[in-house]
């Protein structure tokens, strides 16, 4: 029986619902793949684009994690600052791995520009707010991501500001054109159309229970049957089982939330008067877009709970009236979560176990454009094009800190929500 996907905005508006059959029997190729997200699917297709033969498990369903019910926003960087990236690597390799978030953007929007996606609805444009008076604070940066990565970035006074979002809370802005938001599931369905197109085979339903190694190839064991491949990718994410200890280790698994409105009609565009999405500046903030004309959906928070709160809808619907006073009798349809993995330093954990055996994770928190390059870095790799995935060496896995780790993380998190308050007071 096909495990559904879990009752979101993007699987009510799926295009197709395409299902796999699981895998049975033996099955040889150059390359298998665990885990269906999309950092696996962007993998595959690169693999597969270059004529190797792929096979790639899922567990679940395509997508059926954090890379189809996430919030659909591709934007450039990490989920970590270019200024701690600089710290750790320094400028040249900081530089080189910034440019690289910005290639996955670029390769997303070509992808949406040229495949036509039915139901992808791509929009340009992102605001990036401040819940406070923040004065020309933002004009350095602006001018740092100019100058130095060739960005259009542009500055909004509070003025331009409220033009755009008819809310109180917010400042000043900055804007993003090269930046958009889609239908991320639909985008996923298309991703694996095309592998299966490239003689490439999907298996859903098909949790890997056992990697194993016997002369010089690797022996990936589902229920019914069993992949041998030269090289093997481990790509799941916050809904990642034991198949691989030391990368279960190494991230923690961190849950946001979404939720989306009734149909607003007019109220909604009198209210957020602009196509693009919308973040607020707060260390674990608000993002947002309108989808379908008049609705909103509305992410925000985490938390290391792995079962949802039962008011998880009257939590982010707090959030909402609090920023939009003037949605106070909206209805809430519909409110989801989603499980996204982090490391403890926040960039993604990209690289080789041993010959043959390679990681693709840990993509929590900006994970459109880094799934996309993170998937193209490790291509390239076992196609032997490029060892640029080694870039992303010094950003190893680190050990989570297991139960530790998830109250530090909960405590920080909180510690942040209060700093937050105490700003914006």
């Amino acid at each position: 029986m096909t495990t559904p996907y879990i009752d979101t905005y993007y699987r009510r508006t799926l295009a197709q619902d395409i299902a796999y059959p699981p895998l049975h029997g033996n099955v040889a190729a150059d390359v298998c793949i665990i885990g269906g997200g999309l950092a696996g699917l962007s993998a595959a297709f690169d693999l597969a684009q270059a004529g190797r033969k792929v096979v790639l498990l899922e567990a679940h369903r395509i997508a059926w994690g954090a890379s189809g019910r996430n919030g659909g926003f591709l934007t450039p960087g990490y989920s970590t600052g270019l200024d701690r990236i600089e710290a750790v690597v320094g400028r040249d390799d900081a530089d080189a791995l910034y440019r690289m978030s910005i290639e996955g953007v670029d390769i997303v929007r070509s992808r949406l520009g040229e495949w036509q996606i039915a139901g992808a609805h791509p929009s340009a444009g992102l605001l990036h707010v401040t819940r406070y008076d923040s004065g020309d604070t933002l004009k350095p940066y602006r001018d740092e991501e100019n100058t130095r990565f060739g960005r259009k970035i542009a500055f909004l006074d509070r003025s331009a500001v409220q033009q755009r979002l008819a809310s109180p809370r917010y400042f000043q802005a900055l804007f993003d054109p090269e930046a958009c938001h889609f239908h991320p599931l639909n985008y996923a369905q298309m991703l694996a159309a095309k592998i299966v197109a490239r003689g490439g085979i999907i298996a859903e339903e098909s949790p890997a229970q056992s990697v194993d190694r016997d002369a010089g190839a690797h022996f990936v064991t589902t229920a019914l049957g069993r992949v041998s491949a030269r090289h093997v990718v481990f790509a799941g994410g916050g809904y990642t089982d034991n198949i691989a200890p030391k990368l279960k280790r190494a991230f923690l698994p961190i849950a946001t939330y979404v939720l989306l409105t009734e149909k607003l009609g007019d109220l909604a565009t009198a209210t957020i008067r602009t196509p693009a999405a919308i973040a607020d500046d707060r260390r674990a903030g608000d993002y947002y877009r309108l989808v379908e004309g008049d609705r909103i959906l509305w992410g925000g928070r985490i938390t290391t709970r792995r079962r949802d709160p039962r008011d998880i809808a009257a939590i982010l619907r707090r959030q909402m009236v609090g920023t939009y006073p003037q949605l106070k009798d909206v209805k809430v349809e519909l409110a989801w979560s989603g499980l996204m993995s982090y490391a403890r330093h926040l960039m993604p954990q990209i690289g080789c176990l041993e010959e043959g055996l390679w990681y693709c994770t840990a993509f929590g928190g900006h994970g459109m454009n880094t799934t996309a390059i993170g998937g193209r870095v490790i291509a390239e790799a076992i196609l032997g094009t490029s060892d640029r995935y080694r870039r992303f060496a010094p950003f190893g896995l680190d050990w989570n800190g297991g139960p530790f780790g998830k109250a530090a993380v909960q405590a920080t998190y909180w510690s942040l929500q209060l700093m937050d308050w105490w700003r914006e007071r």
